[in-house]
């Protein structure tokens, strides 16, 4: 590869904990970092979605993006938190006299894989098996491979295909806005080069935890040296009156969205069932597809049981705005149609005439096949600090509660940057690279002009402080528990959401009386 100097920037015009965006010219731009003294070359865009990490927080020597709150190392642009999956590029610095010079490539070769063992058979004869291909069974294979693993790994998974990126099947791929060869988290010559192997439509009946079995429902069976459970959720089901009717469908998987697709695409009419995230994002996506939209749910106001009624009613707000209407404080009686669905029946029995039905009640652990295992009330698995069953098997994702580091609350989150998070933990461990479960829960959704982030995680909470505008859509609201911050919600707010995740990790939240002044920077304290 062949490579130019160019003069970047001059070192004083570099802080002490800076980061800056260099361009370089010819649509070519860098990020220049100073860490105790040193100053590195990297690339400017978070290797997931593309942000500029500029926008996000920049602290000791982590980088935080603003989206999605990946995170990488500023000193070697290793990635340190998904969802991204790369690290970044690094490019060599000289310093020459006052001017920074950057070694950069003529052509430059995009993202950067972390460094990764290979199958290597002979030298370890072990086979790792991961139920479920999704994102806890991803981020685990990738790192067991990071951790130095070189036997055998096997995805099992009851898809026909290997992992993609579940988030984007209710948002811009239910909207038309992302093709299908945008969604696949890897591409089949990384998992061959990997020595990441699959076992498609396969459906697991059942695991003998003593003998190291595998039985699936033909009746084969599989002998493990370690396994990781991570088999995600299945969708509630309504059993109604009506319920097997055609065009009423739930949305979990590709597949799922793809039948949603097709039935929009001769339909003018949708009614969604469910206020949840998924519920809501797929009615937007409907409406950005021209149907007229309408939200049949329970609660009087949406979200109100995770973020207080004000927030709550600035998502229903929006999405009115949208032309989405509401039918709230009001269940589900059952459908009516002949073959296809007609007409949805509410409780107080308001028929609303629909062509299609999209149900999204939330979702139950997949754990109908783990009978032999000590099940939660919930149908989840409970798992110790390093994602730890018992013996050799693990858990991470949608089915494992474990203990909050922060609360000491048993916490089951069907979060995806939490599963990505969990089963990134667990294959470190299952390749023997202890590491702890100390992670901060993020969540995100973008709809209806909102651009809203969530981090921490709370089933109560004493008092809400806010800090700008409900209303006005740009805010930080932070949930108080026993005099402490337990979690923040933002909208349009990503430094702040970053600053928040950054001092949780490190256990340097400020008290609450502090929020309440009204010269409080919450950024400038997670980066002082």
């Amino acid at each position: 590869m062949n490579y130019i100097e160019i003069k970047a920037a001059k070192s004083k015009e570099l802080k002490e904990g800076e980061m800056k965006v260099i361009s370089l010219g010819e649509k070519k731009k860098i990020l220049l970092c100073k860490v105790k003294g040193q100053i590195t070359a990297l690339a400017p865009y978070c290797t997931h979605y593309g942000a500029s990490l500029a926008d996000g927080v920049f602290s000791g020597d982590k980088i935080i993006c603003p989206w999605h709150h990946a995170c990488f190392n500023a000193l070697s642009g290793d990635l340190l938190e998904p969802p991204a999956q790369d690290s970044l590029p690094k490019y060599e610095v000289k310093i020459e006299g006052d001017d920074i010079i950057v070694v950069y490539p003529e052509k430059p070769e995009g993202n950067r894989t972390p460094a990764m063992a290979k199958k290597e058979a002979g030298s370890d004869k072990r086979t790792f098996i991961i139920i479920g291909g999704g994102a806890a069974g991803n981020a685990a294979a990738q790192a067991m491979r990071e951790a130095g693993y070189k036997g055998n790994i096997l995805i099992i998974t009851q898809e026909n295909r290997t992992p993609y990126d579940r988030p984007n099947l209710s948002k811009d791929y239910l909207q038309g806005t992302a093709q299908p060869e945008w969604m696949p988290l890897r591409s089949e010559e990384f998992y061959k080069e990997y020595g990441i192997e699959f076992l498609l439509n396969k459906k697991v009946k059942s695991i003998d935890a003593k003998s190291k079995k595998i039985f699936f429902e033909k009746g084969e069976d599989l002998s493990f040296d370690k396994l990781l459970l991570a088999p995600g959720g299945i969708p509630r089901k309504l059993n109604l009156p009506g319920s097997d009717l055609k065009n009423i469908f739930y949305l979990r998987s590709f597949d799922d969205s793809d039948l949603i697709i097709e039935a929009a695409k001769n339909s003018k009419t949708a009614v969604v069932i469910g206020a949840s995230f998924i519920g809501m994002e797929t009615a937007f996506s409907l409406s950005e597809r021209g149907l007229k939209v309408t939200v049949a749910a329970p609660e009087k106001i949406p979200f109100d049981n995770l973020f207080g009624s004000e927030i709550g009613n600035l998502f229903k707000k929006k999405l009115e705005e949208k032309g989405i209407n509401f039918k709230l404080n009001n269940g589900v009686k059952g459908f009516e149609g002949e073959g296809t669905v007609k007409k949805v029946v509410l409780q107080n029995d308001e028929k609303i005439v629909t062509d299609m039905v999209v149900i999204g009640i939330g979702v139950k652990p997949a754990t109908e096949f783990l009978s032999g295992f000590d099940l939660e009330k919930d149908g989840s698995i409970k798992v110790d600090e390093f994602m730890n069953v018992s013996g050799d098997i693990f858990a991470a994702g949608d089915i494992a509660s474990y203990k909050d580091w922060r609360t000491g609350e048993l916490t089951r989150i069907e979060h995806w940057r939490t599963a990505l998070q969990q089963g990134r933990v667990a294959g470190f461990n299952m390749a023997g690279k202890n590491t702890p479960y100390k992670k901060v829960p993020f969540f995100w959704t973008n709809q209806a002009g909102l651009s809203f982030n969530y981090v921490g995680h709370t089933k109560s909470w004493d008092e809400i402080i806010t800090h700008g505008d409900i209303n006005e859509a740009t805010f930080v609201s932070y949930f108080i528990k026993n005099n402490k911050i337990v979690a923040a919600a933002g909208n349009w707010m990503d430094k702040e959401i970053d600053a928040v995740e950054l001092l949780m990790l490190e256990d340097k939240l400020p008290a609450p009386d502090q929020l309440k002044k009204e010269s409080f920077d919450i950024v400038k304290l997670a980066t002082k």
